[in-house]
């Protein structure tokens, strides 16, 4: 039975211009895999969901089959899947006619979340945070290089040498940001109209790398605007000639991009956040500490879904703005573990070892799992 905001929403697919809606799931590498469907499709969609391929968590991000995957192959002759919408997802794409859009997750038989899914992967954490009483929150960071590139440049080069937007380095220039003011405005404004609110974006130090900061939200909602972010950034670059790249180590010479995830623990219905203790010198609550000592020992474990390319490791490295050590500070920008004295609201735990490349799903899930 749908709830009066969910009728809500699906008026206004009604009345949207649009015959088309566009629908989306993620793969095991955090990209985003999706198709448009005609409206009478979708409609049918809500209600019994539809069957997607699920060659998704058997490739790679260039489609390259895995050869020793037990969930699907060659073995099971790729089926389908089924996915489910979320219908609080819906936002309309401001770069493509206001297209209506959806995220969605993958289930199983009598609709049990199949945990393959990155999404339903972290549908399941949260669950058992909830469970304990603790509404998780979250805020991603990323930077990313910027080239003055093409899909057909860059295969005609090999992928080699790319040209940046703007030579040398520049962290938090004002003027090189107005070297390319329509393409900054436009990430910052269009991301506002997909429900994808950015807090900061500023250029970082290296040539052509920009740096955004996604408003903070509940855990789901957190991931959910990271992987629509990285996506949707390419979309809007591509207008201006630029490729932008969420790799996590492009040029060995200079430092790599970040995928900070910053969190904490909120009182359900409350809305106290559970890290804060103002009789702390360090604002930290035992709760914090805890959840930090969980993540700093299991950290070892959970380092592929944090840096799951070989690139990752690569950025790695000392002296160049990465974390190379199981180690905490406040408000120190060289530890893995970065601790935010502040305010009621703002004090939290940021987690520096994830790089750009990262799934957003799992990353969050594995701070979150690792924490509790």
């Amino acid at each position: 039975m749908e709830s009066p905001k969910q009728s809500q929403i699906l008026d206004k697919v009604r009345q949207s211009p649009s015959q088309k809606v566009k629908v989306a799931v993620t793969d095991i590498d955090g990209v985003l895999r999706g198709k448009y469907l005609h409206k009478d499709k979708f409609f049918s969609a809500v209600e019994g969901g539809f069957g997607f391929c699920n060659v998704v968590f058997g490739w790679d991000m260039a489609d390259v089959v895995y050869d020793n995957a037990s969930y699907t192959g060659w073995h099971t002759g790729y089926p389908d899947a089924e996915v489910r919408l979320d219908l609080s997802t819906y936002r309309e794409i401001p770069w493509d006619n206001k297209t209506p859009f959806f995220l969605g997750h993958f289930v199983e038989k009598e609709n049990h979340p199949l945990l393959i899914c990155p999404r339903q992967l972290l549908r399941s954490i949260i669950k058992k945070s909830e469970s304990k009483g603790f509404l998780p929150m979250a805020g991603l960071e990323f930077e990313w290089f910027n080239f003055r590139e093409s899909p057909h440049s860059l295969e005609d080069k090999g992928h080699i040498q790319p040209e940046p937007l703007t030579p040398g380095m520049f962290g938090y220039s004002i003027l090189r940001a107005g070297y390319e003011r329509d393409y900054f405005n436009a990430i910052m404004d269009e991301m506002e109209e997909f429900n994808v609110p950015i807090e900061g974006l500023h250029t970082e130090t290296g040539p052509g790398v920009y740096e955004a900061a996604i408003a903070v939200g509940d855990a789901l909602t957190a991931a959910d605007r990271a992987i629509l972010f990285k996506s949707g950034t390419k979309e809007i670059a591509y207008r201006y000639g630029i490729i932008p790249s969420f790799m996590a180590k492009w040029n060995s010479q200079l430092p790599g991009c970040s995928g900070h995830i910053h969190q904490s623990l909120w009182e359900i219905g409350d809305k106290k956040n559970l890290f804060y203790d103002p009789n702390d010198p360090q604002k930290m609550s035992k709760l914090f500490k805890h959840y930090l000592a969980g993540q700093m020992h299991c950290l070892p474990d959970v380092l592929p879904m944090l840096a799951p390319n070989v690139n990752s490791y690569k950025r790695l490295v000392e002296g160049l703005w990465a974390p190379t050590r199981i180690n905490w500070a406040v408000d120190n920008r060289t530890v893995a573990f970065r601790v935010i004295p502040g305010s009621p609201k703002s004090t939290r735990l940021e987690t520096r070892t994830a790089g750009a490349d990262i799934n957003p799903y799992l990353a969050v899930a594995a701070a979150i799992a690792t924490g509790l």
